[in-house]
């Protein structure tokens, strides 16, 4: 190996790690031009790093089957700050929910703002 290839070798790896770290915070996947609102009751909240997940289950007004949204939100520590609390919502809650939905149609989308049980809940960066 010579004086060159070492350190050549960690400027690649640095690249490649932090290519990964930009992909994992991309967030192409939502349409930031549309807005929807979804109404239905929580499944579950996953309230763990490094996104907080929230799982609505939503009734289709036309009698078929509900549908099950999965909304991503922002990180734990940022909606600390913003005023949440880790058990501000719980399975079984009704929930409001304002998110920027997924540009391929299916249901879910990011986290614009929520109520629960008719509250509004702190900001939702």
């Amino acid at each position: 190996m010579n004086s060159l290839s070492r350190p050549l070798s960690c400027l690649v790896a640095l690249i490649g790690l932090s290519s990964a770290a930009w992909a994992h915070h991309s967030f192409a996947m939502f349409d930031f031009e549309k807005v929807a609102q979804v109404e239905g009751v929580v499944r579950e909240m996953r309230f763990a790093a490094p996104h907080v997940w929230l799982y609505v289950t939503v009734a289709d007004p036309s009698g078929g089957p509900a549908v099950e949204y999965g909304i991503e939100g922002a990180a734990p520590n940022t909606l600390l700050r913003a005023g949440w609390k880790r058990d501000a919502i719980k399975s079984g809650d009704r929930v409001k929910v304002k998110i920027h939905p997924l540009r391929n149609g299916d249901p879910g989308g990011s986290l614009m703002a929520i109520s629960v049980n008719g509250r509004a809940l702190g900001n939702a960066p």
